[in-house]
């Protein structure tokens, strides 16, 4: 493994995709700095961004985690980023649904280099480089997901790329801050990627602001409770709420946090509340149909189509806080939540339960004493806390005390119009069309740059390495190949031609049909006999008289498919399908019939029979001018045969 591979980022497959990582540089820190030294200017830095995070981040309700950057001064490599050992600070936040979140934090890390000049950034999510697949019609050609890494960087307000001049490998991590240090070295990116980046996260942090919903519930006075003292908890409600399952459920069907009573006869208290969520969070509520346990008090349907909204979706967002709260409370117990399943299948391939069967004794053995050290783990104990936090912080709340009347006077905005839910069409359009403009700009730009000798010379090169019958040839070839049970199986070697030993094939089918028939055992009379019950017999003594008694019986075959086949193409003669395929050229003698075609010959030109190779080609040909330069099934399908298809097709 080269330098520049061990830099790459270390996705965990454990980890949600639906996770941004982000990690700062900062110059003035080397790598051969003391570690304490290094530490303290890093926390130094987290102080100074807070100041200026701070008014941005205000009110804002994250969907499943916040931002948030955390030091990493250590000599070794950095387990969550993939960094080499150097000091600098890193994050990840999972955004799930909720896409803002992530440009949001796009937003924010540009907001930190315009500040802080000497920060180089790195952002990136499951799908990699993101920020590129954002500006993918703006990018220099040798710009790929293989010859990206290590080279995108956000510095100083605006996104640097490590040219390939400088660096024609993967370059380290280090070498590449280096080259943006270095004043000599120009890394900005072209203004066409500057523009796309910058229009996206135009409108922050005002746009983070309009991505926020508030909407009235009626809700236990404890969920009211919690809600006034903790709204950044909805986002824990509502995702227990969307990610329930069956062992979640009975935890809902009891409500035995939220809507208990000091007294079984005691009625249950409920309140109208104004709560604020994401978007995302509220489709999330109220897309899923979700019947209420029977211990939760619902009003009728006959008080009203409002009020019985504002206590539906109360009621969801009170099972997911019960749900949330009786599961994470479990979890801080018991102590297995996802960093013991990590470390229980770390376990299992070094080896440790090799030879064990899962549920005997020796297995279970085992288990408890993995599971007891890891309990005397700091890992653990740092676990327990972040899962029980939440836990704890609501049982603080609830243990004050806390009255109906509290509520009473409160001002509640109305809730906003929803109606975005029901009408994006508009949206998803506008989006569309600007996608395509962008496409058809690239397209063009790229045609423009082409001089028309350029043109005519790089549609010959390719065309002259690109034969039509090629990929008739091929898929014949692909159709040939015999499949196992796992499906079809691409041949090894495409330029191979098929060949077929006539004489092992029988022998394979004689020995799953049995021996051919012998001379005495004549197929005739056993058709014969067939046929005399068949459905398929034709009264017409003319057409009777046609196959005479001595007429072997692949004759009769032929003249029946023949039959069957002039009958089948009349039938389909009057429909629009025949006109949507190509046929083959058709000889005939026009000599014999004077100066004009009879009606019969043109019924047998009509019946020209179809080009199965043109047509295949043809379908191919249509697949992949239809995915405009973008992967698709007829690229992947011809990548296989081992063929490429010029960029134009219309200059085929």
């Amino acid at each position: 493994m080269s330098a520049a591979d061990e830099d790459l980022p270390r996705r965990n497959p454990k980890l949600p995709e639906d996770t941004v990582f982000y990690s700062i540089y900062p110059d003035e820190i080397s790598s051969s700095a003391p570690l304490p030294t290094a530490a303290a200017t890093l926390h130094s830095l987290l102080l100074r961004f807070q100041s200026l995070l701070t008014p941005l981040l205000s009110n804002y309700i994250w969907q499943h985690e916040p931002f948030l950057l955390s030091t990493a001064a250590s000599s070794s490599a950095c387990r969550l980023c993939g960094s080499p050992p150097m000091p600098h600070l890193h994050g990840k936040t999972r955004f799930g649904d909720n896409l803002e979140d992530e440009w949001f934090i796009v937003f924010l890390l540009f907001e930190i280099s315009r500040s802080f000049p000497s920060l180089s950034i790195r952002v990136w999510d499951s799908d990699g480089e993101f920020l590129l697949i954002e500006a993918a019609f703006s990018l220099p050609r040798w710009l790929n997901p293989d010859s990206s890494p290590n080279r995108v960087f956000i510095r100083a307000g605006d996104l640097h790329i490590v040219p390939k001049s400088i660096f024609l490998s993967t370059p380290s991590l280090a070498f590449s801050l280096e080259a943006l240090r270095n004043p000599d070295i120009d890394t900005k990116a072209s203004s066409s990627v500057q523009s796309v980046l910058k229009k996206r996260i135009s409108g922050y942090p005002e746009k983070a602001r309009t991505n926020m919903h508030r909407v009235v519930v009626i809700v236990p006075l404890q969920v009211a409770q919690v809600l006034k003292h903790e709204p950044c908890l909805i986002s824990l409600a509502v995702e227990g709420f969307y990610d329930r399952d069956v062992d979640s459920m009975k935890y809902a069907a009891r409500m035995e946090k939220f809507l208990r009573t000091e007294k079984a006869e005691q009625e249950i208290e409920m309140v109208r509340v104004s709560v604020e969520m994401s978007r995302a969070m509220f489709a999330q509520l109220v897309q899923q149909r979700f019947q209420a346990p029977k211990c939760y008090p619902m009003p009728g349907r006959e008080e009203g189509q409002t009020a019985y909204k504002e206590a539906e979706v109360g009621m969801k967002i009170a099972c997911g806080f019960e749900m949330m709260y009786q599961e994470r409370k479990r979890d801080g117990k018991e102590g297995k939540g996802s960093t013991w399943e990590a470390y229980r299948e770390s376990l299992e391939r070094s080896g440790y339960f090799d030879g064990m069967l899962p549920g005997s004794k020796e297995y279970q053995r085992n288990m408890d004493s993995a599971l007891e050290y890891y309990r005397s783990s700091a890992l653990f104990s740092r676990t327990r806390d972040i899962m029980t936090a939440p836990v704890k912080r609501i049982d603080e709340i609830l243990s004050s005390v806390c009255s109906i009347h509290d509520f009473n006077d409160m001002h509640l905005l109305p809730s906003d119009d929803d109606s975005w839910l029901y009408n994006g069409e508009d949206e998803l359009n506008s989006a569309l069309l600007e996608r395509q403009i962008e496409m058809e700009d690239y397209e063009l730009k790229h045609s423009k740059n082409k001089t028309p000798g350029q043109q005519v010379t790089g549609c010959s090169s390719q065309t002259n390495d690109f034969n039509l019958k090629d990929v008739a040839e091929s898929m014949q070839a692909f159709v040939r190949k015999v499949s196992s049970f796992e499906g079809a199986e691409v041949p090894h070697d495409w330029s191979k031609d098929v060949k077929l030993d006539a004489e092992l094939f029988l022998k394979e089918m004689e020995s799953v049909l049995g021996p051919a028939p012998q001379e005495g055992n004549s197929i005739d009379a056993d058709l014969e006999e067939l046929n005399s019950s068949s459905d398929m017999d034709f009264e017409d003594s003319e057409e009777d008289s046609d196959i005479g008694e001595g007429t072997p019986y692949d004759d009769t075959e032929d003249t029946f498919m023949q039959s069957y086949s002039d009958a089948l193409n009349q039938e389909l003669s009057s429909t629009v399908l025949e006109k949507s395929f190509i046929r083959a050229p058709r000889q005939s003698n026009m000599e014999d019939e004077g100066t004009s075609y009879s009606g019969k010959h043109r019924d047998e030109e009509d019946l020209t029979p179809v080009d199965v190779d043109m047509n295949l080609v043809q379908s191919f040909l249509d697949s992949f001018a239809s995915q405009k330069g973008l992967p698709g099934p007829a690229s992947n399908l011809l990548g296989l045969m081992g063929l490429e298809v010029p960029a134009d097709e219309k200059k085929i």
